[in-house]
């Protein structure tokens, strides 16, 4: 936290801070709660966005109401060739002034991946060597970062809370109550322009590696790392409430991230 207490105290008045804000704000709108989260952290929060399928419409939000908030977008070096002209695409439209690219340093990419093939080999190290380490490191002048989780997403993310803990930082979640309906009435409501591979089957958009579309009955997720027991990149890291969550099926927790 950016006030003067020790690293020991921080997971610890994280935490209290966590409950505080998620008593408060789990009922709230989006809008709102981006507001609350802005008042509480100033200049210490961060909005990190892939720049996916469905990032149009937190960062539309947040332009209306912090357009100069630094958004910070994870340029693996995997990327498609479509999200780094979407994220171009929006930054412009929307008037974001700060949005931050994040790579893997070369020294590092040198040391564990020359070819750029260890995704092949290990998908968990890859993405701790692209996603990972590259946000940790920009996220160490931050005390808190929002994200565009939704619990409609997965399984996995059915008991997503609006704020959580996250080490020794607060997560903020604003879309999390949302389902896609919502999204796609807001998007349509102001004229967002989709991601380019949402029309060929992608409603979840990673590294070209390791995404493939999916089946209009699937899973949102089902197309990243598909094949393998892996859900998630690493930098969402489960909390106890989800990793103990019911396991429910996708159309049982869509309508009701």
């Amino acid at each position: 936290m950016a006030f003067d207490i020790s690293e020991a105290e921080r997971p610890i008045v994280a935490e209290d801070m966590a409950v505080t804000l998620e008593s408060s704000l789990r009922h709230q709108t989006p809008q709102r709660i981006l507001r609350a989260a802005l008042g509480a952290f100033g200049d210490r929060i961060a909005l990190v966005s892939s720049f996916g399928a469905e990032s149009a419409v937190l960062l539309h939000m947040v332009s209306q109401i912090e357009p100069d908030l630094p958004v910070l977008f994870l340029d693996t070096g995997m990327q498609f060739g479509q999200t780094l002209d979407y994220r171009k695409l929006l930054a412009e439209r929307l008037g974001l002034t700060d949005v931050r690219d994040l790579r893997p340093a070369f020294k590092d990419l040198a040391a564990v991946d020359p070819s750029g093939t260890l995704w092949k080999t290990d998908t968990n190290a890859c993405c701790d060597l692209r996603k990972v380490v590259p946000l940790t490191q920009a996220l160490e002048g931050f005390d808190a970062w929002i994200t565009g989780r939704k619990r409609f997403q997965a399984a996995t993310r059915a008991s997503l809370p609006v704020v959580e803990r996250n080490q020794d930082k607060i997560k903020v979640n604003p879309l999390a109550n949302w389902t896609k309906a919502d999204l796609d009435a807001y998007a349509a409501e102001h004229d967002l322009p989709p991601h380019p591979l949402v029309q060929f089957g992608y409603p979840s958009i990673g590294c070209w590696p390791c995404t493939r579309p999916v089946e209009n009955d699937a899973d949102a997720r089902a197309g990243r790392w598909a094949g393998s027991e892996k859900t998630e990149c690493g930098i969402h890291t489960p909390t106890a409430a989800e990793l103990n969550a019911p396991q429910q099926p996708f159309e049982d927790i869509g309508e009701g991230l």
